[in-house]
């Protein structure tokens, strides 16, 4: 493969070497929307599971490996920011999803323009 790379001219290797990059970084992207995706529904669940819960139950809230007792109300208070900050999170990251997909497409689009002379030439 770099054999042929290294036939390609110059701008064209730039622009593969780009789409790559791109590609690589869209990959990052969908595992971290993945990850925003699975801790908002483990929040969304958890208070779900808390709204069900009588207001003087005992709550234990997790620090660390321990286990500490904390008021219904607090808990759900800070598991509402979580998911409040989790949703502007999956905002920003659909946002950028929309842009690399969209970027991996001119360049592919660009790269095979590039490569159809290349292609065109090699079978004469």
């Amino acid at each position: 493969m770099s054999d042929e790379l290294s036939k390609l001219p110059p701008n064209v290797q730039e622009r593969l070497l780009r789409l790559q990059q791109l590609q690589q970084t869209l990959q990052s992207i969908l595992a971290q929307k993945q990850q925003v995706d699975m801790e908002k529904a483990e929040v969304e669940q958890t208070l779900a599971e808390l709204a069900k819960t009588a207001d003087e139950a005992v709550i234990y809230k997790a620090a660390g490996s321990l286990l500490i007792k904390a008021e219904k109300m607090k808990v759900t208070e800070d598991l509402n920011e979580r998911k409040s900050l989790l949703d502007t999170r999956s905002t920003v990251i659909a946002r950028q999803e929309e842009r690399l997909k969209a970027q991996v497409k001119e360049s592919q689009t660009k790269l095979q323009e590039d490569l159809s002379p290349v292609s065109g030439q090699s079978l004469s």
